[in-house]
């Protein structure tokens, strides 16, 4: 191996002493925290020589599977037009681009729902007679090193677009605006705002967010385009573990404002017509609850739809008028209306609406379903208050046993429902579904170029016991011609936190790891939101060890697969799921042969202490607050990777990060790589540190970028499990 010939750089150790409840932990690695010192940068940079050096025996590889990932995509893919306006917008792909280019093409106004609301047939590689081309990215970021869109929305009357641009990768955009009948951009600029700015009042004003110096979202303004004016603070939330957001209501009456945190919830409307004055609060977050509101007009006057977890931990509808001064929650819940009742199996996970229905998507048993039911029913239920008065349905077709189906877009004055859909073996399809005839018609599937057959791989979903007896969900994907009566290589990834669902979604990269004989499984651990409420409950704050001790029951269930090579096993995981990388190998280093963590959370307690740190006040609500509390703090203590290192035998570890990532540091995979390779036993393969020194926390921008980090990420795996073709 090439590594024997090569040394990694060493860091210079820096005492730094860290006391807390009695506690002390000296710190060796803090000092490279300061990315603004040459030194610092200096040392990453040789990591990043290293890492290349050491790895360069697998650039065979990783070329094969970036081809791979090329050759199977239409490089003049595009998306299905959107309807908005008197316009269609969509976004096509050109060959050797990077980004996107977006186009506008006519509208019909005659006919029916269905004619109005079919998009035109927009060919890959072809001109559309009468498009007109909006936003070249590629023209437009052509001196850039790094380019994101955090937001792309043009106004209804078809004037202006408006963008936000992030050059760095640290997520902090540039707010502009484009004139789309002329071609030029307004002088308006607002810099260092947040993504998901949008325009309201026929494009007279915009709403925007803007983040502190921890990179929380905490103020909300309206700006007057093209005015000259000084822009006006809406809200702000001083609350640092509180995240805000804003968002157009439905029905666009209201601008509603969200502050929020995993445990509870204030909602704030403010009417569009007057957006500078006082926005009014629904429920204080004083109340201890979960919830989401709309406006919702009934008989002339301004009722709520609203989504809480008010004695119901799965969630539940109910229809409100508005709270009166002074009541507490209790009194407000008794004029409660309900549409959707509480369920021990069913988790109510969000809702919207068309011009037409109320659209409610719900998780049973993993799977995330789509109801919908007439508007016209909610006045009903309101003036009769009967106990399950909404009939809802379903639309059909859906019949895979693994997919995910979520609502695309869905607008007050739209009577069309879009609809995306995937599963491990469909590609990504978007439907239209027309509630009123319910008719649901494919718009477009993702072509996978070079002769794809879903029936040439299988997935199905298993269940792991963990110690305590619980059941997690696993999903298990491989090539149909696999034997599976012998041991294969397997890549067992995670995620478990923040309630987020591993959903099942089809991956073109992924069939470069299926068709060299690998079987991939998804653990599906406590710390997600698969299985409900509680599910997530039970894998945070001082439940969080259940979160990685299933990730290694899990393994250790495969292992005992005749279908696994339990010496050819590896792990991945990202951000919160390089955190649970970190605490695996550190639990069970000598079941895995192999572990790649993409930009980890791996030095967790050190990040929550400091709550200048970027996002670390509103963590505590997902791992609790050790500042506060010793036995929060001696939890995380026992669990966090960096300070958890055995002095025993380990995988092949790579860390991959980038510079400029705010939401995981770049010192927390620094810090602990060097950790790993001082406390290891020293038969164990060499830690590497993978750094991007532009790229943010999704890596650099642009798809080839991002096809060469995955083909890095998975010849690092599959090398250190002795696959290569």
């Amino acid at each position: 191996m090439a590594e024997q010939n090569l040394t990694p750089p060493v860091p210079k150790k820096v005492e730094h002493r860290r006391e807390h409840h009695g506690d002390v932990f000296i710190d060796p690695y803090e000092w490279l925290r300061d990315k603004e010192s040459e030194e610092v940068l200096n040392y990453l940079k040789a990591e990043a020589e290293y890492t290349e050096a050491v790895t360069a025996d697998q650039q065979p590889l990783r070329e094969s599977i970036f081809n791979e990932i090329k050759g199977r995509t239409l490089l003049s893919d595009l998306t299905v037009p959107n309807r908005i306006g008197d316009w269609w917008y969509y976004s096509r792909m050109v060959p050797g681009g990077q980004y996107p280019v977006f186009y506008r093409y006519p509208a019909l106004h005659e006919g029916d729902e269905v004619v109005r609301y079919t998009p035109p047939t927009v060919t890959p590689g072809e001109v559309l007679e009468g498009e007109v081309v909006i936003l070249d990215c590629n023209e437009y970021a052509k001196d850039m090193e790094f380019f994101s869109l955090g937001s792309f929305q043009p106004a209804r009357n078809g004037k202006l677009l408006s963008i936000s641009v992030d050059e760095k990768g640290d997520e902090r955009y540039e707010q502009r605006f484009l004139n789309m009948e002329t071609g030029a951009f307004l002088e308006d600029t607002i810099p260092n705002i947040a993504a998901g700015s949008f325009f309201i009042n026929h494009a007279e004003q915009l709403i925007y967010l803007v983040p502190d110096e921890s990179w929380r979202p905490w103020r909300v303004y309206v700006h007057d385009v093209g005015q000259g004016t000084e822009d006006h603070l809406i809200y702000e939330e001083p609350d640092n573990t509180m995240w805000l957001g804003a968002a157009m209501s439905s029905d666009r009456s209201s601008v509603v404002i969200t502050s929020s945190n995993s445990e509870y919830t204030e909602v704030r409307l403010i009417p569009t017509r007057e957006p500078k004055g006082e926005p009014t609060l629904l429920i204080p977050k004083s109340a201890g609850i979960e919830y989401y509101a709309e406006p919702l007009n009934i008989a002339g006057e301004q009722h709520l739809l609203i989504q809480h977890d008010y004695n119901a931990l799965n969630s539940e509808l109910v229809l409100a008028d508005m709270p009166r001064e002074g009541e507490s929650l209790e009194e407000y819940a008794q004029r409660w209306v309900p549409v959707i009742r509480h369920s021990e199996h069913v988790r109510l996970e969000g809702f919207t609406f068309t011009a037409t229905h109320l659209v409610v998507t719900a998780r049973a048993d993993t799977t995330t379903r789509i109801f919908l039911a007439p508007r016209e029913q909610l006045p009903i239920q309101w003036r009769r208050r009967r106990p399950a008065g909404v009939t809802f349905m379903e639309p059909a077709g859906f019949d895979e046993e693994l997919y995910t189906a979520s609502v695309l877009r869905a607008e007050n004055y739209s009577p069309v429902l879009r609809i995306a859909y995937t599963s491990y073996l469909t590609p990504r399809r978007v439907y239209d579904y027309f509630p009123m005839s319910q008719t649901l018609l494919l718009r477009r599937e993702t072509p996978v170029l070079g002769g794809y057959n879903r029936e040439d791989y299988r997935a199905y979903r298993d269940w792991a016991p963990a110690a305590d007896g619980t059941l997690i969900p696993i999903s298990v994907i491989h090539r149909a011609d696999l034997d599976m009566s012998k041991p294969h290589p397997v890549i067992q990834y995670g995620y478990g936190s923040y309630e987020s669902s591993m959903d099942p979604m089809f991956s073109i990269p992924m069939l470069s790891i299926l068709d060299r004989g690998v079987i991939y499984v998804i653990a599906h651990i406590r710390g997600g939101g698969e299985m409900g409420r509680s599910w997530y409950q039970n894998g945070k704050k001082l439940a969080k060890k259940n979160t990685f001790t299933d990730f290694v029951d899990v393994t250790s269930y495969i292992a005992a697969k005749p279908w696994a090579d339990e010496a050819r096993i590896g792990c991945y995981g990202g951000s919160a799921g390089g955190l649970l990388m970190g605490a695996v190998v550190n639990l069970a280093p000598e079941k895995y042969a192999a572990c790649l963590a993409a930009v980890p959370f791996v030095d967790a307690l050190t990040t929550i202490l400091d709550p200048e740190l970027p996002l670390s006040a509103m963590e505590w609500e997902e791992w609790g607050n050790p500042i506060e509390d010793p036995e929060v703090y001696a939890y995380m203590k026992s669990y966090t990777p960096y300070e958890n290192i055995r002095p025993v035998r380990y995988p092949a570890i790579a860390a991959v990060t980038s510079l400029h990532d705010t939401r995981v540091l770049y010192v927390e995979p620094a810090k602990w790589v060097a950790a790993l390779r001082e406390q290891i036993d020293s038969s164990s393969p060499v830690p590497l540190l993978k750094i991007d020194m532009s790229g943010g926390h999704g890596g650099g921008s642009g798809r080839y970028t991002r096809w060469r980090e995955i083909a890095w990420d998975y010849a690092f795996l599959l090398s250190n499990l002795g696959v290569t073709e």
